[in-house]
């Protein structure tokens, strides 16, 4: 967000909304959004808080007066909460303001929205935390609330040049928030930068605001997890994760892991998402006309893991976490790609989240970090990991990484020549 410091806050929403009325037509990152209600918002939330002035971009699975919550479904279309999700007042009370209801996928799973990449208006932001992506990378909002099941942050902030940050599973509150698998549902941040994540973080990670972390850190030692997927990644993701490795081994020392014996995490994720999926989507899924053929299908997937089976799953699951925590306890932090390339071209599939399920599924915290780009000129991110409840080590270590890569990717819309 280009705000400069003698920038007074009303002049920088002010801005923001230039930028919203002049782009948003194209971009479509918002499931619901009114600047009359952005205005009122302004004169309502504190004038001062460690967020004071700050835009807010929040995930339409995700509660926020006084829009509705339709999850990109017209099963939930026009559903109107009875209060704020537990994060957006949390958000709130720190000064930030609520801009609007940023699009999701299809209940947060795989059927695309409107949503166009900002760097390329023919290209997917990924998903399905894809309107809060676009938002943040077109300049409509300082940060944004997003959600992580598979992918579904660490995808779009790769695709679309931001930085996006999903804590440690059950690091931020639920409450108000829809449900997919709750082995795995995360909520987190995507910003511009890692400061503004780090500064959302110390308010959402505990019940009263703490010092953020603001100093970089250089790690020791980095764990390069090139992954069992690494034949799916494309020419510009295996580039970028050499950049990166490059770049970071004058500071820390680079070592190779072999992640063979986690080959079955992708499998292990996909087969408890469904199931979970499948107990909280029951009632959505008995409206089958109302509900995309992937997503149905993918629920009936669900129906037919015997319980047997989905406790068999969560134990190999439990066993690969504590696999893991003896594995990364040596490592400041793991390196690993963020997606398999670029942001691929059409807006009918939001991307393969084969480089995430893992991760999901261990329920590290991870951040991905922007600055690179493809043979096409659009962004490539890179994933940093930590071990488990080291959400704010990370955060100092991403303080680092940042400063060593390039400046983040400003999006150009191609189709009219104009930057936001």
């Amino acid at each position: 967000m280009d705000r400069t410091p003698d920038m007074t806050a009303a002049d920088h929403i002010e801005q923001c909304l230039s930028r919203i009325a002049r782009h948003e037509p194209m971009i479509r990152a918002f499931a619901a959004f009114d600047e009359e209600v952005v205005r009122a918002e302004i004169a309502r939330v504190p004038k001062s808080g460690p967020l004071a002035g700050l835009l807010l971009g929040v995930k339409d699975i995700i509660d926020a007066l006084p829009y509705p919550t339709a999850s990109g479904s017209p099963l939930h279309e026009g559903r109107i909460p009875a209060a704020d999700a537990s994060a957006v007042a949390q958000l709130r009370a720190a000064g930030a303001m609520v801009a609007g209801k940023t699009v999701t996928t299809e209940f947060a799973f795989f059927s695309p929205g409107p949503t166009r990449n900002p760097h390329d208006l023919s290209h997917t932001p990924g998903g399905s935390s894809s309107g809060s992506a676009a938002a943040v990378a077109a300049g409509f909002v300082d940060i944004a609330l997003g959600s992580q099941t598979a992918a579904s942050i660490t995808r779009p902030a790769s695709y679309c040049g931001v930085v996006g940050f999903k804590p440690g599973h059950g690091c931020y509150s639920l409450t108000g928030v829809g449900a997919l698998a709750p082995s795995f549902d995360t909520l987190g941040l995507l910003a511009a930068d890692v400061r503004t994540v780090s500064a959302a973080h110390a308010v959402l990670a505990g019940t009263m605001p703490e010092a953020p972390v603001v100093e970089a850190r250089a790690p020791r030692r980095i764990g390069l997890c090139r992954t069992p997927w690494w034949g799916q990644a494309e020419t510009s993701t295996r580039q970028a994760l050499e950049t990166a490795a490059r770049l970071f081994s004058a500071d820390a020392e680079i070592v190779e892991l072999d992640l063979a014996d986690f080959a079955e995490g992708a499998r292990l994720q996909a087969a408890i998402m469904a199931h979970e999926a499948a107990q909280s989507l029951f009632a959505e899924m008995q409206h089958q006309g109302k509900m995309s053929p992937v997503l149905h299908r993918m629920l009936v997937g669900g129906t037919r893991i015997s319980r047997h089976d989905h406790l068999g799953n969560l134990r190999q699951a439990e066993g690969m976490r504590a696999r893991m925590a003896g594995l990364v306890a040596d490592y400041d932090i793991l390196l690993a790609p963020a997606a398999p390339g670029e942001a691929p071209s059409g807006l009918a599939a939001t991307g393969d989240p084969v480089f995430s399920r893992l991760w999901s599924l261990l329920r590290l915290p991870s951040i991905t970090l922007p600055g690179l780009t493809g043979p096409a000129g659009m962004p490539v991110g890179i994933q940093l990991l930590s071990a488990r409840h080291r959400d704010e080590d990370l955060l100092a270590h991403a303080l680092w990484a940042e400063a060593l890569l390039p400046a983040r990717p400003r999006p150009m819309l191609r189709e009219t020549g104009q930057t936001p």
